[in-house]
């Protein structure tokens, strides 16, 4: 399924909120692909069962299945795709996108693919998994 998207825009930033319920930061995989686009990707292995006990059974399991999440989106042209950060806090992945609104096209050096790593609750840093391109309704 598609992760559903907030894209809010401040003075200094744009901001993309996208929700990733029952994801960690190391499910997920953030690309920048072809210098313009962001490309989220997330795949949740399923759980491994419970140890059964004697006389237990399980009568429903909706949790423990594998699941996908996928979504691309361009980047606004004013967007300094090389200073993207991104962080993951109770589900939601927060990237946040500074603005330049002094960039002109003809003077943008293309960055083609960049690796974006996903900080956490501790702060701590993860390598880089990756990093792609979205569609959004008009609000």
């Amino acid at each position: 399924p598609q992760a559903r998207v907030d894209w809010k825009e401040t003075p200094d930033a744009h901001v993309f909120r996208v929700d990733l319920p029952g994801f960690s930061r190391e499910d997920v995989k953030l690309q920048l692909v072809d210098g313009r686009a962001v490309q989220i990707s997330g795949e949740r292995k399923e759980e491994e069962a419970e140890a059964v006990e004697k006389g237990c059974k399980w009568h429903c399991r909706e949790r423990g299945t594998a699941s996908r999440v996928h979504r691309q989106f361009r980047l606004p042209d004013n967007a300094k795709v090389e200073e993207i950060r991104a962080s993951m806090r109770d589900g939601v992945l927060t990237l946040t996108v500074p603005k330049d609104e002094h960039k002109k096209k003809k003077q943008q050096q293309q960055l083609k693919h960049k690796a974006v790593e996903i900080s956490g609750d501790d702060g701590t840093h993860h390598p880089p998994r990756g990093f792609g391109r979205f569609v959004c309704c008009k609000a």
